[in-house]
Order: structure tokens, then sequence, then C-alpha cells
């Protein structure tokens, strides 16, 4: 369970940044606080695009220091706020130790 790994504060923390980052990172005319946490990032949701999936992909790597490398891995993470926050978890639990 990704949940053993991080507290409810710290996890709520992260899903604030990485949606301050969504936003800062496409320059979203909307705020962090508009995006839920379950709202699918492409498609109905927010409605993002291919550009869009590399500017978030490499502004996770810039404000997360973590590596979507392949496409099948950024399908998985890239859809929600939720899957992006659990994949930031696992990184930083495997790099800790």
């Amino acid at each position: 369970m990704t949940s053993e790994t991080s507290t409810p504060d710290e996890r709520a923390s992260l899903k604030a940044e990485l949606k301050q980052a969504i936003v800062r990172g496409l320059r979203l005319p909307i705020s962090p606080d508009e995006i839920a946490d379950a709202t699918p990032l492409f498609g109905e949701g927010l409605g993002l695009d291919s550009i869009d999936v590399l500017e978030l992909v490499l502004e996770l790597e810039r404000s997360f220091g973590v590596q979507i490398r392949d496409e099948q891995t950024g399908m998985e993470v890239l859809r929600s706020v939720d899957t992006m926050a659990d994949f930031v978890i696992r990184h930083r639990a495997t790099q800790s130790g």
C-alpha cells in the first residue's frame, strides 16, 4: 500500500504541490484548488493533450525528481493527481531505502 509510506498530511501536501506544478507547468487559466484529486487529466477531465503530456513529464522531473521513462508508465501515472501522488510516493520510498 502506498499510503503506508506517507502520512495523510504529507499526502495532502504532495497533492497540493502536484496541482500547483500542473497549473504552473501547463500555464492553465485555473487555480490549483479547482483540480480535484481524482479528476482525469485527459479527455473529459482537464482535457489535456499529447503536448501537455510532455510538459507535464518535464515538470514532474524538475519539481519532484521522478522520471517517466515510457508511454505505458505515463498512461498509468498521468491519469489524475491521485495517481501522480502514488507514483511520487513510491519513488521516494525506493530512494530512501
